[in-house]
């Protein structure tokens, strides 16, 4: 399947995104950010789909927001149509139902990192660079780099690279725990598609509601999570069945507190 600028492939149970825009090395600009959401949709809508991959075609990962698609914003309609816009697509992949891996083909700097950060894991090629180098360019990070990425990688670590303008080695960045392994240049996609293919062999019921409890448990979608979880336990008993039997034939319920 093709969407704009980004390709989702499945292969088994595994799902791979591809952001497909080499000539920008994978800058993302608003055709984009639509194209990850439709992407996302499809993987959340096809029940075959186990783990997901996410990568990026030629050389690069991601080089984070295109500057010349919002460099010439308005204030208002940065923060509305960029940031606000951005914040919702990269919270929807950080809440796929499916654990999504992060194959770290090339530079993750900026937006790209924040990309990377919506992953449950990382696996980087040992040449890459990762860093925020916003504060740089007069700019903040956008797209949660100050918010999930603290809670994923520790605050200390993004105050390095936020205030400090480190540039940390693929090497450095798995020191710190930002990403989770490095892999030799070229490898990352074959790595991440093989680390998919063993979460989707793992039980999927289990997986995902795994994900849900880590999520919690880190202070991340705690409302979607609780009630996810608590619509997927009402949804398996006798007493549901009940009622839903009962509107259908209208008659009153007799619950029998089935679970």
């Amino acid at each position: 399947m093709a969407s704009g600028t980004v390709r989702v492939d499945i292969e088994g149970h595994v799902a791979t995104l591809t952001i497909s825009r080499p000539e920008k090395l994978n800058a993302l600009d608003l055709d984009m950010l639509k194209a990850l959401m439709e992407a996302a949709d499809a993987v959340e809508a096809n029940p075959n789909v186990r783990a997901a991959v996410l990568t990026g075609e030629g050389k690069g990962f991601s080089a984070g927001g295109d500057i010349r698609a919002w460099g010439g914003m308005q204030p208002q309609e940065f923060g509305h149509a960029w940031v606000r816009h951005g914040h919702r697509i990269f919270e929807r992949l950080a809440t796929l139902r499916v654990p999504l891996v992060a194959a770290l083909n090339g530079h993750a700097l900026g937006g790209g990192l924040e990309l990377a950060g919506v992953a449950d894991i990382r696996l980087a090629e040992e040449h890459i660079k990762i860093g925020l180098p916003e504060t740089g360019l007069g700019m903040v990070p956008g797209w949660s780099g100050t918010q999930r990425l603290v809670r994923r990688f520790g605050a200390q670590v993004v105050r390095r690279m936020a205030l400090g303008g480190e540039i940390f080695t693929a090497e450095e960045a798995h020191l710190l725990g930002i990403v989770d392994a490095v892999v030799p240049t070229g490898n990352s996609l074959a790595a991440a598609r093989e680390y998919a293919a063993g979460i989707a062999a793992r039980g999927p019921a289990a997986i995902e509601i795994v994900k849900l409890m880590i999520a919690s448990a880190n202070g991340e979608d705690n409302g979607t999570a609780v009630e996810a979880l608590g619509s997927i336990l009402a949804a398996k008993t006798g007493d549901l069945k009940e009622g839903v039997a009962s509107f259908s034939e209208k008659r009153p319920a007799t619950f029998k507190g089935e679970w």
